[in-house]
């Protein structure tokens, strides 16, 4: 039997990525092939132009197709931005055979009832997350499948959403002419594809450092306890050194990548780089120490907001496993550096190189495919096994119309609904 296809299309702020993936004979992803372009349309993890969000993706997509070989028809795509939110919620129910022993989906059925919950005004949620569960008052299961009792509580991550921006997604998803599989919280996303599962049981932090926001996700004992997104990422620090340096912003992220560091003191003030100038003028120069302090103080901003958020919850102290940085930010030299001096945590870089087959692309173990290699992840992981419709084929056509998937539950179903009834 072929392993089913699955495709993650990570819209970000900066770039729009799809991945075609599978799962080999021992347990890895093999990336049979992505595609990428510029982000035009998309603002802080937020769509604000769906024409332009839409030729991207299709770009990316068409991309894809053509490296893979695999007509693409639907996609895990991942949501973020600063409507975010999350909640902690236990609720319990009685069960109605408790002779019977609990089955896998007398556990769904009660993870799906969450989604019924009374929320604010023009918010939804997007994912319920179980943490653990309570059989008659025992607690601390974290598979209550195949136990008796009569009462099952339990206690839930839930992540919510404006519902006009997930509809956003859901409306340039159905123009390009895919379907959505499932829509993924951007840092749980990243989490599945950087962090190990003893590093989740000791506590960690996952920083996922994009374009337009930084993502946040904190694990304890193995179970999601906090997620966040900050309004800020790389591209506000090339806009500092777009304005600081007085430069175009091209130059200003040029400069960012080639020259950037997140320390000041690890740069000396002879060392200078020049910028051409514009039509005729004399080229700029520019000190990498000046580059470095306009870098520093912006990350140092960052960094502090995420240490608000840990510390939010009450568990900085508890988390020995630190920090791991992943996202396009994460490849900012210094940054371990910075994020340590400033946090009192350990930290490292997390590359999504564990679950790769080593047939993939070496241009997939970078940082900032971590979201999309993990949107992959989590696809096979909360595939519904109705079968993919990604399928291999010899000549990968875009125009062929997409075939709707089954009915499928929770977020999904919804967002499909209110697409349907006509809502923008």
């Amino acid at each position: 039997m072929q392993a089913e296809i699955v495709v993650g299309l990570d819209i970000g702020t900066t770039k729009i990525a799809a991945i075609v993936g599978r799962r080999n004979e021992f347990g890895k992803i093999e990336v049979l092939g992505y595609g990428h372009t510029e982000s035009i349309g998309v603002r802080r993890g937020v769509i604000t132009n769906i024409e332009n969000t839409v030729n991207s993706i299709l770009t990316a997509v068409k991309d894809a197709q053509e490296t893979s070989k695999v007509t693409i028809r639907t996609v895990n795509v991942g949501i973020a931005g600063q409507h975010i939110r999350s909640i902690q919620h236990r609720t319990s129910t009685i069960r109605e055979n408790p002779d019977n022993v609990i089955s896998q989906e007398d556990i769904d059925r009660f993870t799906s009832s969450i989604y019924n919950i009374a929320m604010n005004p023009g918010e939804k949620i997007i994912d319920v997350i179980p943490q653990e569960f309570f059989i008659d008052g025992d607690s601390g299961v974290r598979d209550p499948k195949g136990m008796l009792g009569h009462q099952i509580a339990g206690s839930f991550h839930i992540v919510t959403a404006q519902t006009s921006a997930a509809q956003n997604i859901m409306k340039c998803i159905e123009k390009a002419g895919l379907n959505l599989q499932q829509m993924i919280l951007q840092p749980l996303a990243s989490a599945e594809a950087v962090l190990g599962d003893d590093e989740k049981d000791a506590g960690v932090v996952l920083v996922d450092i994009g374009g337009g926001t930084t993502d946040v996700a904190i694990f304890l004992d193995g179970i999601i306890r906090h997620t966040a997104v900050i309004p800020f990422g790389g591209e506000i620090i090339t806009e500092d050194i777009k304005t600081g340096c007085n430069i175009i912003k091209k130059h200003a992220e040029d400069l960012k990548v080639k020259f950037g560091s997140a320390l000041a003191t690890e740069n000396r003030t002879e060392e200078v780089v020049a910028i051409p100038g514009l039509r005729g003028r004399a080229p700029k120069e520019i000190t990498l120490k000046n580059l470095a302090n306009i870098i520093q103080a912006r990350m140092e901003e960052i960094i502090e907001a995420v240490y608000e958020e840990i510390k939010s919850t009450g568990l900085e102290k508890k988390l020995i496993a630190g920090i791991v940085l992943t996202g396009g930010g994460a490849t900012l030299k210094h940054i371990e550096q910075l994020t340590q001096f400033k946090t009192g945590m350990e930290t490292r870089i997390g590359y999504p190189n564990e679950h790769l087959a080593s047939t993939s692309a070496e241009e997939m173990t970078k940082p900032m495919y971590a979201t999309g290699i993990g949107l992959v992840l989590m696809g096979m992981q909360r595939s519904d096994n109705s079968g993919s419709e990604n399928q291999p084929t010899t000549q990968p056509n875009p125009d062929v119309p997409a075939k709707k998937p089954k009915p499928k539950s929770g977020m999904t179903e919804w967002l499909t609904t209110f697409f349907k009834d006509g809502i923008s």
